[in-house]
């Protein structure tokens, strides 16, 4: 069972630490159970629960109605109030909820909505990549366990592909090529997908060649391709003190490319990576870079 700290609810629900405990202690909105030692934590059932009192309190509610409602009765009022538009936090909330209860209905139907009501750059901008952020806090506390990460990952990754296949593959024989590509062992694909979105939106010719993959057999791909750029992802490999000599290996067998990367392992040493070596710190670093160049019409 996960034990949730109310500095955590805090971070997931956006209502303050200090707020929730007047909410504890005077309304009985939050029960905390202790641990043998005498800590304080929350379960699952609080968290769920916060969520949808955090919906409707963000919505005008005001806490003292929402106090004399159960738990049952607070989930209805949400339901009834999701049948309108939403916005940016409420989707974050419903998708952390359907998370920590692993609801694939419930996740599908929200991320859908997110998609169909703000288009799909615009929902991973202000949705997918906001909630994950905010559930990075529940991996490190190990609230949510590597099914809770695979579960979401997989869902997101089917919107992603969804929305790559459904664009235009027309391409003029001068616009620039991309390989795109996550090294040997690196397997957080989530980035590289959005990456491949944008880049085709904007009129590249792209090559995906997706996770796992081994520096020989990028060579061989990028001798074959040529592309201008190479684009991946840092995220857990490789290891920091090989990164500066990882690529210049790769630079050095594909001298006519330039290689586009972003991840955590770089955030660190951006001002030490090799020239043709562009640090992406932020998605809007990215897109404004791309944004030099023309889509092509389709």
């Amino acid at each position: 069972m996960a034990h949730y700290s109310i500095k955590e609810l805090e971070h997931l629900s956006g209502i303050k630490a200090h707020t929730l405990r007047i909410w504890e202690q005077r309304y009985q909105l939050l029960t905390p159970k202790r641990t043998a030692t005498n800590i304080r934590y929350y379960d699952d059932a609080d968290l769920k629960n916060l969520l949808n009192v955090a919906f409707l309190y963000q919505e005008g509610y005001k806490i003292s109605r929402i106090a004399q409602l159960s738990p049952e009765q607070v989930a209805h009022e949400v339901l009834q109030l999701t049948q309108a538009e939403l916005g940016q936090d409420q989707f974050i909330s419903q998708l952390i909820g359907a998370m920590v209860a692993m609801d694939e209905g419930q996740f599908e139907r929200v991320l859908s909505r997110a998609v169909l009501q703000m288009g799909f750059p615009r929902s991973v901008r202000q949705v997918i990549y906001p909630f994950l952020q905010k559930i990075g806090l529940l991996w490190q506390t190990g609230n949510i366990t590597p099914a809770h990460e695979h579960f979401i990952s997989q869902l997101i990754r089917q919107k992603m592909l969804v929305a790559i296949d459904g664009q235009p593959v027309t391409r003029t024989a001068e616009a620039p090529k991309v390989l795109l590509y996550l090294p040997e062992g690196e397997l957080h694909e989530l980035s590289l997908l959005y990456s491949h979105f944008q880049f085709r939106a904007a009129g590249f010719r792209t090559l995906y060649l997706g996770q796992h993959l081994p520096l020989e057999d990028l060579i061989q791909a990028a001798r074959q391709f040529q592309p201008h750029y190479l684009c991946s992802v840092f995220t857990a490999t490789p290891p920091r003190d090989a990164v500066a000599a990882y690529l210049t290996q790769v630079l050095e067998a594909v001298p006519t490319a330039e290689i586009l990367v972003s991840g955590f392992i770089l955030q660190t040493m951006q001002q030490r990576l090799p020239e043709r070596v562009t640090y992406f710190a932020c998605l809007e670093d990215f897109e404004q870079w791309l944004a030099k160049f023309q889509a092509v019409p389709a």
